[in-house]
């Protein structure tokens, strides 16, 4: 069986990215951090190993948070592309940038408990162990 490879790239093509073989981790996240940083009420990410990942047009810039989390973005456009944090390994890129999105099936919720109430949006996956809330 071949080798899975897709590609995707910001709002204005500048920062293009591939990636060989399987997601880690594909999911929605409700915490406030990406809520402000996408300007969504949820983020979509795939995660993927670094050395699975190869930046073939722009590098993204980069922002490093006091919290261990570097997000990358566009220097051109701002598209958000990528999540990183000193926690986690690997890089998470917003699963909206990428080509085939019919490939790319999220399986979790992250942060649960700080979705707004009124959003409702693939209710039948479970929550994640990142991030899940205990005040349930």
């Amino acid at each position: 069986m071949p080798e899975t490879k897709l590609s995707g790239h910001c709002y204005c093509g500048a920062v293009k990215f591939e990636v060989s073989g399987e997601s880690d981790w594909i999911g929605h996240c409700h915490c406030e951090s990406c809520r402000r940083q996408s300007g969504s009420v949820m983020t979509s990410f795939a995660g993927f190993r670094e050395d699975q990942v190869i930046f073939t047009g722009a590098m993204p810039n980069r922002y490093s948070s006091n919290d261990g989390v570097t997000r990358s973005f566009c220097g051109h456009c701002g598209s958000p592309v990528a999540y990183q944090s000193s926690d986690q390994a690997g890089i998470h890129l917003h699963l909206g940038l990428f080509d085939d999105l019919e490939l790319l099936v999220p399986e979790d919720h992250s942060f649960l408990n700080e979705k707004p109430s009124w959003l409702h949006a693939d209710e039948h996956l479970p929550e994640s162990g990142w991030g899940k809330s205990t005040d349930n």
